[in-house]
């Protein structure tokens, strides 16, 4: 989900080029990169609908013949895709752009929208309800629409960056994904959580947590029963020093299964095996049998295939017993499975288990000739499996049974990377990295921004763990980390290579570091309708700039920093300094959790339980004036 131009554009780019696309052509607007996002088979599997990122389109491919159909122009950044249950609609989510698309996909014609969040992501349906369910990802909350009106029925609040959601068979259930933690990432639970909602009364009914120090979770798929719902995300050891990447024990990757009878986690899986890692998992695909579980390993160029139908025998308990695994090994120890045979509660070892599914033979992973496979899906006999390549623009088609790939279908001009492009593509790349355990979009999901989590960085000692940072304009606002021992980006750059990743090649780094340059704000959802301030937030901003706060003081200039340090009263018992870097404020809506050691959830903690003597707002304030100072600052 990394773009180089603003929403703003594209959908600028999108209007201004409509009236140049015929319903039946997909004839080439301006040279643009084409990033296909998500996937999906309609109905039948005669055509796959693939969603295009960066070139502002829908792609319609005919399953049989690989060929495209239609390419139709979109608003925003089209990112989640659904078919309906008939055939005869798509939707498609505008992130940006604040709507839905509603296609005909025999004219390949967009024939009306539904208002819904800014940033639109992930979508489902309910048929038989006839609701529309939408991820709006910046304001932490799923739209309901209704399909016959396209107006809202509700709007449910959900913990932190809902980005996919998958719908029970029965329509009972919705699962969605949020992106990242939504809490203080000091306690020791910090992470993602998978949020339930009841659609008959639409209510929010709670969370099941992931293992501590996951984030991104991407894809959610539901067995057929309903019973259990599948969902792929990272998982880091946030304690650990970064620098010690071998095997694992600094960023893992996981599948974890729910048990959505109960509402809660039955077991965590690991995708890697010990000395390779499988970074940054995606896209989900179950066939319809069951039997099998497709995972595409964006950061890794591959695609990993499970045995379900042993791995949910093992996981109850039932390794059989002649089975090699069945008995203690030489050196008379057990393994994982033995444990779980034993007592089924031992399942919850695995989420630390390296070689679990490789020693089971439960997982076979197979590269792609695609880069940075993203979205996945099978068709609905189960025969083939399509998945979207992010950094080739193009999609692939693989045989179901045996992983071997079919044929790829280009979508627009092939293009050769610029500098930003490739500076992006490298971003995204864990092949860089030493055994391939993560890629700089691990630790900087969505656009560079950040994953919510509390690392420990060696540059300023160990056992001092500090909340990531947003890249954004990281260029403007020098030295880098909370304790600026980064003379300045370029160097920050640099210095993830030499302890990161291997050794770049000539022309890698400066790369990378243009596409750091190449990042852009959204604006905040937070304005009006106009993009302009609310009452509330122009009142915060007079607080802002009072001179009884002293904000502006330390927060100045267009990127709301003096490039100092400074000391708030925010040491911690683990910090070596009282004194820490003036953060910019742009995009604070999406930053959180705040302070270095993020133990601020939300901007309103940190002027209220975060604030010791006043050393970080100077003056008291009402309960008023925080509640404006917020609004404005979320308004950044």
């Amino acid at each position: 989900m990394f773009t180089l131009r603003s929403p703003s554009t594209l959908g600028l780019l999108a209007l201004a080029s409509s009236a140049l696309l015929g319903s039946h052509s997909y004839s080439e607007r301006e040279p643009t990169w084409h990033s296909p996002y998500q996937v999906v088979f309609s109905p039948d599997g005669t055509t796959v609908a693939a969603s295009d990122r960066t070139a502002a389109s829908l792609w319609l491919v005919d399953a049989a013949e690989k060929r495209v159909v239609h390419r139709i122009a979109l608003h925003g950044e089209p990112t989640g895709v659904a078919w309906a249950a008939d055939g005869q609609r798509v939707y498609v989510s505008e992130f940006g752009a604040g709507t839905v698309a509603v296609l005909d996909p025999v004219e390949g014609q967009v024939l009306r929208r539904f208002g819904v969040g800014k940033h639109p992501e992930g979508l489902a349906l309910a048929g038989k309800r006839n609701l529309l369910l939408v991820a709006n990802a910046t304001t932490h909350n799923v739209s309901l629409v209704d399909l016959e009106n396209g107006r809202e029925r509700a709007r449910i609040d959900v913990p932190r960056e809902p980005h996919h959601i998958a719908v029970t068979p029965d329509e009972s259930l919705a699962v969605v994904g949020n992106l990242l933690p939504a809490g203080r990432a000091n306690q020791p639970d910090s992470a993602s959580v998978i949020s339930i909602l009841d659609l008959e009364g639409a209510v929010y009914l709670g969370d099941v947590r992931l293992p501590p120090g996951s984030t991104a979770v991407r894809q959610i798929a539901i067995s057929n029963d309903g019973h259990f719902a599948y969902v792929t995300h990272v998982l880091g050891r946030t304690s650990v020093p970064s620098t010690q990447l071998e095997r694992g024990w600094v960023n893992t990757n996981a599948l974890t299964i729910l048990d959505l009878r109960t509402h809660t986690r039955y077991a965590t899986v690991l995708l890697d095996n010990p000395v390779r890692g499988a970074a940054d998992p995606w896209g989900i695909a179950l066939t319809p049998d069951g039997k099998t579980l497709w995972v595409s390993l964006s950061g890794v160029h591959e695609v990993a295939k499970l045995d379900m139908e042993r791995l949910a025998t093992y996981l109850s308990g039932g390794l059989p017993d002649g089975h090699p695994l069945a008995r203690p090994n030489n050196h008379g120890t057990d393994n994982v499975w033995l444990r779980i045979k034993q007592d089924p509660k031992a399942r919850a070892t695995l989420a630390n288990d390296l070689a679990a599914l490789t020693s089971a033979d439960l997982i076979e992973r197979i590269p792609v000739a695609g880069k940075g496979p993203r979205g996945l899906a099978l068709s609905p006999n189960g025969d083939l499996l399509a998945t979207a390549c992010y950094f080739t623009g193009e999609i692939l088609f693989l045989d179901a049974a045996s992983g071997k790939p079919v044929s790829s279908v280009q979508l627009g001009e092939a293009m050769e990377p610029d500098q930003e492009r490739l500076g992006e593509m490298i971003f995204h790349d864990a092949t860089k990295c030493f055994q391939h355990w993560l890629s700089c979009a691990t630790c900087h999901p969505n656009d560079g921004r950040v994953d919510g989590l509390n690392w420990d960085q060696t540059q300023d000692g160990i056992g001092n763990p500090k909340n990531n940072k947003s890249l954004l304009h990281a260029q403007h606002t020098p030295p880098m980390g909370w304790r600026a021992m980064r003379e300045n980006m370029e160097v920050g750059v640099q210095a993830g290579f030499s302890f990161l990743m291997r050794q770049p090649e000539p022309g890698e780094v400066e790369a990378v570091q243009a596409y750091i340059r190449s990042l852009q704000p959204l604006p905040s959802p937070y304005l009006n309708e106009e993009l302009e301030l609310t009452d509330a937030a122009k009142r915060g901003r007079e607080v802002f700039m009072s001179e009884e706060t002293r904000c502006s003081k330390c927060h100045s200039g267009i990127h709301y920093t003096d490039l100092s340090a400074h000391d708030v009263g925010t040491r911690g018992r683990l910090d070596r300094s009282n004194k820490f870097d003036t953060p910019g404020l742009i995009e604070l809506y999406r930053t959180g959790p705040y302070l270095h050691d993020g133990s601020a959830a939300t901007l309103r903690e940190v002027f209220v339980e975060c604030n010791q003597e006043n050393r970080h707002s100077r003056s008291p304030l009402t309960s008023q004036q925080i509640d404006d100072l917020v609004a404005y600052l979320l308004s950044l």
